[in-house]
């Protein structure tokens, strides 16, 4: 399963469950892309502000310290062109209108499968940088 359209995308995922996140960095391995991980929502933001060449933040809501939507709203302040996704188990349109308010560009609601995680960042970075 390679996409050669993230290979050199640097992307942050956040996320406080170990397996998960290792699961997230097997997926995303296999494409080329440049990793970092936060365990929590201050170190999102931290790892954000110390790397401004990131171009998807995959951000679970429901963190430590910070939760996703606070941290969001934190990296807008100073990247206001940075994608952020969220990853979710709520997939109730309340809770979809909240995260789209909240400064996310697109959600992915969880258990996250594989190839539907790969379309998405690619969908996301193409509405950002489309390809003509």
């Amino acid at each position: 399963m390679e996409n050669k359209l993230l290979e050199g995308t640097k992307i942050l995922i956040v996320e406080d469950d170990s397996s998960s996140k290792l699961y997230l960095n097997k997926i995303l391995e296999k494409t080329g892309v440049k990793l970092l991980n936060a365990d929590n929502g201050k170190e999102a933001v931290d790892i954000a502000l110390e790397n401004p060449d990131i171009d998807i933040v995959l951000m679970d809501l429901q963190l430590p310290v910070m939760d996703g939507y606070t941290s969001a709203k934190k990296i807008r302040e100073f990247r206001n062109n940075i994608i952020i996704i969220a990853q979710t188990a709520y997939g109730l349109f309340g809770d979809q209108k909240k995260i789209m308010e909240s400064g996310f560009n697109d959600f992915i609601i969880k258990p996250i499968y594989s190839q539907n995680l790969i379309d998405k960042l690619v969908a996301n970075l193409n509405k950002k940088h489309p390809v003509y």
